[in-house]
């Protein structure tokens, strides 16, 4: 298969060589003060990359998505560090957080973002941002601690129901075009999510998050030339369907489906997504 995958999530390595250079002119079209020099602290056994903007009651933690990061939030972090204290980091293996030794789960980095704030001395509850895969590890947060959790939002959320979109659209192929994308997963080596996207069974619904406010914001963009099962017209509006439902099981769910961006809405549509995130802190700290 033709088709380059990036290491970002199951979601994200669908996409090919095109997109990784939209990203990357969208990163050097930054303006420099974008790449301050964050922080380090240790972390356990590790060194963990962090910058800590701005301050209010509000505590925004965002979560990048596969290996991208903290950068994965350049577009908007300084505008809402304007309005909360934002709190950004990378994960163990991404950035120039300590390279990563061994595969970590969804959980590993759920206990990790935990240890961070207690590193940082957090002990508020957060309003947890992430993207892509980081949406594994902030629903297993989440779901584990409770008692920290103000709201959550999930930005083009990865979900181990992927491959459950594929295969009902076509059994057989869909085989054939995940096996491909598992083995060009395993090529790279250590992955981190490896235990999330094929060792998992069966697959989390976190019925166990509490009922705090949340927001999904996800693509149902349409593809001209789908490079695989996952992004056909149908594939797409399943993809809308699912976290539709999902967001909606809460009391205090809501779902935003976009059709002016494919998986980077904090670059593409960033006005949105900022609009987004305020109106759900009012949500969590009706009082600021």
């Amino acid at each position: 298969m033709a088709l380059l995958f990036f290491k970002f999530g199951f979601f994200d390595r669908y996409y090919g060589l095109y997109m990784h250079q939209i990203l990357l002119l969208i990163v050097l079209a930054l303006p420099l003060y974008a790449f301050a020099s964050p922080e380090q602290i240790p972390v356990g056994e590790y060194r963990i990359e962090y910058e800590i903007k701005g301050s209010g009651k509000a505590i925004l933690f965002l979560e990048a998505g596969g290996s991208a990061g903290m950068s994965d939030w350049n577009p908007i972090y300084d505008r809402l560090a304007e309005h909360a204290r934002v709190i950004r980091y990378s994960r163990v293996g991404n950035g120039n957080s300590t390279a990563i030794k061994k595969h970590f789960s969804s959980e590993d980095y759920a206990q990790g973002a935990k240890a961070l704030l207690e590193a940082l001395g957090v002990k508020e509850k957060i309003t947890y941002i992430a993207h892509s895969y980081g949406a594994h590890v902030a629903r297993t947060f989440a779901a584990q601690y409770p008692e920290r959790m103000a709201a959550l939002m999930l930005i083009e959320p990865s979900s181990e129901h992927d491959v459950d979109i594929m295969r009902s659209l076509n059994l057989e192929l869909a085989e054939e075009q995940i096996a491909q994308v598992k083995l060009d997963d395993m090529k790279n080596g250590m992955s981190n999510q490896y235990l999330d996207f094929w060792s998992k069974r069966p697959l989390p619904d976190y019925p166990q998050i509490p009922d705090i406010p949340v927001t999904v914001i996800a693509s149902i963009k349409k593809y001209d030339n789908p490079p695989l099962l996952f992004f056909t017209d149908e594939a797409r509006d399943r993809w809308g369907e699912l976290h539709s439902n999902w967001a909606h099981a809460f009391p205090q769910g809501r779902v935003v489906l976009t059709e002016k961006s494919y998986h980077y809405p904090q670059n593409d549509e960033s006005e949105m997504v900022v609009k987004e995130i305020l109106a759900l802190t009012l949500k969590a700290y009706p009082q600021e």
